[in-house]
């Protein structure tokens, strides 16, 4: 067994020491940067439980509401292209220590929150923290752990977290709300942030520093492009698709897209070099990637608005509701991290998302009747282990055979695919609902159960779409990486 460690990084063509015993330590960076990702992806589960106490709070209309979780994956995931440019540019151990003091600073700021106006705010601070941030946690372990067998293992351990992240979000959502508060859902990033602003210097060596410029009509095009396309969605969710500010925000997502593709063909630094869409198995791997999370982050949504509007669970007893769900991550990510080298990362990517959609076609059976044990442990247990699977997979499609220039960028991507499906995801399903419940019949126990099945139906479309997109993946193992520049390690 060899000992990797980070490379000495450069600038200018003058060394650059890391700080004292970080090149001896490459658990501990794993540990760090793996805090970091529980940080950001609990963060977009953990408000889900506290929605009914903040709508209360608050005086959120029903629509609006939405936007609490849409605010932070928006900024997060409209901003992370630009986040991996910045780990680039400036170093990723700085762009981690950035975009955790900006998020740790928002989430002060938005439990101490006056007003729906300011919680708002804040959130899309967070998300801009995250965005900085992120990035660098693929990119530290790819260049970390160039040993095809160690970084295995750390995709699997990141892997594991990525995927059981949003279920510990509802758990500790729900502790948090049912014993505190449901400001506490964003005051416990605090002492976490603090302590990750602390032990980044100490442990982690600083990568090179890449001379170049920011794309920021790029960014731009592609924030605004994003939001306008979730926006669009948002409201036929509330109108219908013809609704003008539906019809203009979708007209003007479409435009803006195409301008974003435009201007990365012809930038001389893109924030997205398209050349990373040039490997067809890593092209397929982020548009799976976008589907199966645009059907979990819905899954999750609807799931906790059912436990607790129609079963009466109080928020701490539907977060406990999902500790199977995240057992079955956990075990599953571990079991296809070292199943990878036998089976390859296209057999666990189409088996997982197989997996995925059973589950969700469990669920689009539910009755306003179904009890937990009879209904809904079952296929929660399933798209668990489904989810383990898959991300071990796709996530080693995404990251092998990247040039170490384009580690940030990559590394952006991925997660840009992770929040935006999300997002996106979720405005679908939430349209899909709307329409369900707009010409469904009986209670409103009855109601709300014919538009959250109906989603959970669109929800494994999406994940088949996986399915056929792993399929057509060209080759059973996984692309062999380019070399690393400047990498170096004891053996």
């Amino acid at each position: 067994m060899t000992e990797e460690i980070l490379p000495t990084p450069t600038t200018g063509g003058t060394r650059v020491p890391g700080p004292p015993g970080s090149r001896r330590r490459p658990g501990l960076v794993l540990a760090i940067v793996l805090t970091c990702q529980t940080m950001f992806i609990l963060d977009t589960s953990v408000v889900n439980i506290a929605l009914p106490r903040i709508q209360r709070d608050m005086a959120f209309s029903p629509a609006d509401l939405s936007w609490v979780l849409n605010a932070y994956m928006l900024a997060f995931g409209g901003l992370l292209l630009l986040g991996g440019r910045i780990g680039d540019i400036f170093g990723q151990r700085r762009a981690l220590i950035g975009g955790v003091a900006v998020f740790t600073v928002a989430s002060l700021a938005g439990g101490l929150s006056a007003s729906a106006g300011m919680l708002l705010v804040a959130r899309a601070g967070q998300g801009i923290g995250a965005a900085v941030a992120a990035p660098t946690v693929l990119a530290l372990i790819t260049i970390g752990f160039p040993d095809q067998a160690a970084r295995g293992r750390a995709l699997g351990a990141y892997a594991a977290v990525s995927g059981s992240g949003a279920a510990l979000g509802l758990i500790a959502g729900g502790m948090l709300t049912d014993w505190i508060s449901w400001r506490w859902v964003l005051f416990i990033n605090v002492p976490v942030g603090a302590v990750l602003l602390v032990s980044a210097p100490l442990f982690i060596a600083e990568t090179d520093r890449r001379p170049g410029r920011f794309d920021l009509a790029g960014s731009l095009t592609s924030t605004l492009g994003m939001t306008a396309l979730v926006f669009g969605f948002i409201r036929a969710a509330e109108q219908d698709f013809g609704d003008p500010a539906a019809l203009g925000a979708l007209g003007a997502a479409v435009i803006l897209l195409a301008l974003f593709v435009a201007i990365e063909a012809r930038a001389r630094q893109p924030i997205t070099p398209l050349r990373l869409f040039a490997h067809r198995d890593r092209a397929t791997g982020y548009l799976g990637l976008l589907f199966v999370m645009a059907a979990g982050n819905g899954m999750f949504f609807f799931l906790t608005q059912f436990l607790q509007q129609i079963r009466g669970y109080d928020p701490l007893k539907a977060g406990l509701a999902f500790v199977p769900l995240t057992v079955l991550i956990l075990i599953s990510s571990h079991a296809s991290a070292r199943l990878l080298p036998r089976l390859g990362a296209k057999t666990l990517t189409a088996s997982g998302a197989a997996a995925i959609t059973v589950g969700l076609l469990w669920l689009a059976r539910l009755t306003p009747s179904d009890g937990y044990a009879g209904s809904l442990l079952g296929p929660t247990l399933i798209a668990g282990l489904g989810m383990g699977t898959l991300l071990v997979g796709i996530t080693t499609v995404l990251t092998s055979g990247v040039r170490a220039e384009d580690a940030g960028a990559a590394s952006g991507l991925l997660n840009v695919m992770q929040q935006i499906g999300g997002a996106l995801g979720l405005a679908i399903l939430v349209t899909a609902f709307g329409a369900a419940t707009r010409t469904a019949h009986g209670t409103g126990h009855h109601v709300f159960t014919k538009g959250a099945t109906t989603a959970f139906t669109v929800g494994a479309a999406f994940t088949a779409c996986t399915i056929v997109l792993a399929l057509t993946m060209k080759t059973r193992q996984d692309p062999a990486p380019e070399p690393l520049r400047g990498e170096e390690s004891i053996r």
